[in-house]
């Protein structure tokens, strides 16, 4: 089983003559298994609503040094456990959340462990205001998202 730097399993589609990984903890990731096992960096992009790949160059990701994007119009903003500010903007819908249902201090700490230990969380803003978190898997599937991802591509063999 592949998995990322943080030990969490990677994706593998077979597309024509090549085996795609996806699912790398960041662009640093994806290079360093590109390296070791002698594949290239492609951008593969989920844009059909479904978990069906395919090779891309739509979002930049590689000329960015990204390895995650999602666009679903302008009005969504998705934030990855990953991004810079992720976890100022969890902390803050933690007290929010909290204040709202008025939680006891240790409930306070449950909540927060819910966002931190989502796999691969993804918080959802909708035009400057929080509407959901989700996971990385998830994104693929919703508000009609187009989803692209750094992936390693290797010649079947």
């Amino acid at each position: 089983m592949e998995t990322n730097a943080y030990n969490q399993k990677l994706n593998c589609y077979k597309l024509n003559d090549r085996i795609i990984y996806t699912g790398f903890s960041s662009f640093k990731d994806a290079e360093e298994c590109a390296h070791k096992k002698g594949g290239t960096l492609v951008e593969v992009g989920f844009k059909d609503g479904n978990d069906n790949p395919e090779i891309t160059d739509e979002a930049g990701l590689i000329e960015k040094k990204l390895h995650y994007y999602v666009y679903a119009g302008d009005e969504y903003k998705f934030i990855h456990s990953s991004d810079p500010g992720f976890r100022k903007y969890a902390d803050e819908l933690q007290k929010i959340k909290a204040k709202m249902r008025q939680d006891a201090p240790d409930e306070r700490y449950l909540a927060n462990f819910e966002i931190e230990n989502a796999e691969d969380p993804i918080i959802v803003i909708k035009n400057d205001h929080f509407e959901s978190v989700t996971s990385r898997e998830r994104s693929k599937y919703l508000k009609h998202a187009r989803v692209y991802e750094l992936g390693v591509s290797l010649p079947k063999t």
